[in-house]
C-alpha cells in the first residue's frame, strides 16, 4: 500500500500492478492544494495501469469545488483509457456538490491562448470568405425575385392583390403618426438652424430654400426609407424567418407555390408603391416644420414662406426623389425578404435575420444615395 500526504489531505493506493486498485482519500480536498492533488490522482492510472479504480471518499472531512473537480477530472482520465471507474463512500452532501460540476464542459477543448489564436489576416480573409458567400446568396436572391416580379408585371392576376394591400397598410397607413412627426420636427430644426446663420447676412428668406432642397433632394427619400427599414424591412424578416423555422415554406414548396412569388413580391411591391407617397408625406410635415419656424421666428408670412418654397422645388428634383424612393423600397423589401429565406435555426436566428436585414438595409441605402448622387451631379450639370 502507497501512501502519499500532504498538508490538507492523505492518499492511499491499495493493489497490485495490473490488478483492481483502491484509492482512499481523507482530510481535505480543497482549492489551496487543487494543483498537487490532480497530480498525484492522474498520475496513478498511469503507474498502476490497474484493470479498474476505486475512490473512497468516506475519509474526506471537507469539500469544496476544486476537490470535485479533481475527482471527475481523475475518472475521465480513467474512462478516456478504457478503465472501470468507482466512486464509493460519497456522503449526500459531497454528492449534491459532484452534481453541480458540468461534465460535458469539461470534454470541450480548452480555449487557445492568444498565441494560438488566427492571426488578423486570418480573420480578415475569413470575413471576406463570409461576405462573399452572402454576396453571392444575395445575388442569387435578386434573380429570383427580378424573375418573379416579372412573372407578375407579365400576368397581373397572378399576384396576390388582397395581401399588397395588407402589407401596403402595415408598411405605409401604420407608420404615417412616426414619419410625420420625425419629419415635423427634422423641419423646425433645420429652419431653426440654419436661421441662426442666415439672419447674420439679412437672408431669413432663403431658410424656405433651404429646407425644401434639403428634404426633396436627400433627406426626405433617405429618412423615410431607414423608419420603413427599421419598422417593415424587420418585420418582412421575422415573418418569413419564423415560417422557415416552421417549415412553412418548406410546405408551400411541396404545393407546387414558388415561395419567392408567394410571400416575397407582395411585400416588395406593397414597399414600392407607399415608399414614394410616405416620402411626399415627408416633405411636406418637414416644409410645415420650417414654416412655424419663419412664422414665428422669423417674421415671414405664410405667403412669402410658400412662395419661396414653390420657386425652389423643381420638377427633375420632385422626381427623381420619387425614383429614389422606390429604388429604396424594393432595397428595404428585398434584402428583408432575403434575411428571412436565409434563417437556420430556431428563435435566436430569427432575430440574427431580423437584425441583419436592418443593418444591411440601412447600409445599401447610404450606398445607393451616394450613387445617386454622384450621377445626379452629372446630369444637372
Amino acid at each position: 500500500m502507497a501512501e502519499i500526504s500532504s498538508t490538507g489531505y492523505r492518499i492511499s493506493v491499495e493493489g497490485a500492478r495490473g490488478a483492481r486498485a483502491t484509492v482512499r482519500l481523507a482530510g481535505r480536498l480543497a482549492l489551496a492544494d487543487l494543483k498537487t492533488l490532480m497530480a498525484e490522482l492522474q498520475a496513478i492510472p498511469g503507474r498502476l495501469e490497474p484493470r479498474g479504480i476505486a475512490v473512497d471518499v468516506s475519509g474526506v472531512e471537507y469539500l469544496d469545488s476544486a476537490g470535485a473537480l479533481a475527482l471527475i477530472e481523475m475518472e475521465n482520465l480513467c474512462r478516456s483509457r478504457g478503465i472501470p471507474f468507482e466512486l464509493l463512500g460519497v456522503s449526500r452532501k459531497h454528492h449534491g456538490l459532484l452534481g453541480l460540476i458540468d461534465r460535458e464542459a469539461l470534454q470541450r477543448p480548452p480555449l487557445r491562448p492568444e498565441s494560438e489564436r488566427p492571426a488578423i489576416v486570418v480573420k480578415l480573409g475569413e470575413l471576406a470568405r463570409l461576405q462573399y458567400r452572402d454576396f453571392l446568396e444575395i445575388m442569387s436572391f435578386v434573380g429570383e425575385l427580378v424573375t418573379a416580379l416579372a412573372f407578375c408585371l407579365a400576368h397581373p392576376r397572378s399576384v396576390r392583390w388582397e395581401e399588397v394591400k395588407f402589407y401596403m397598410k402595415r408598411a405605409g397607413a401604420d407608420g404615417l403618426p412616426i414619419v410625420a412627426l420625425i419629419s415635423l420636427l427634422l423641419g423646425l430644426i433645420m429652419a431653426f438652424m440654419s436661421s441662426l446663420q442666415l439672419k447674420q447676412f439679412g437672408a431669413n428668406l432663403y431658410v424656405a430654400n433651404l429646407v425644401t432642397i434639403a428634404m426633396v433632394r436627400e433627406l426626405g427619400p433617405i429618412m423615410t426609407a431607414i423608419l420603413v427599414a427599421g419598422r417593415s424591412g424587420s418585420a418582412f424578416a421575422a415573418e418569413i424567418g419564423t415560417m422557415v423555422v416552421n417549415d412553412e415554406v418548406n410546405a408551400l414548396v411541396t404545393m407546387g407555390f414558388d415561395p419567392i412569388r408567394f410571400l416575397a413580391v407582395p411585400k416588395v411591391l406593397a414597399a414600392m408603391i407607399v415608399v414614394p407617397i410616405l416620402t411626399i408625406y415627408a416633405d411636406f410635415f418637414a416644409i410645415l416644420g420650417g414654416l412655424i419656424v419663419g412664422i414665428t421666428g422669423l417674421d415671414l408670412t405664410a405667403f412669402t414662406y410658400i412662395q419661396q418654397t414653390k420657386d425652389s422645388i423643381r420638377v427633375f428634383d420632385f422626381a427623381t426623389s420619387l425614383v429614389k424612393a422606390v429604388v429604396f423600397a424594393a432595397l428595404i423589401a428585398g434584402i428583408g425578404c432575403q434575411r428571412g429565406f436565409q434563417v437556420r435555426g430556431g428563435a435566436e436566428g430569427v432575430g440574427q435575420s431580423t437584425t441583419s436585414a436592418v443593418v444591411s438595409a440601412i447600409f445599401l441605402i447610404i450606398v445607393a444615395d451616394s450613387a445617386f448622387a454622384v450621377m445626379l451631379h452629372y446630369v444637372r450639370h
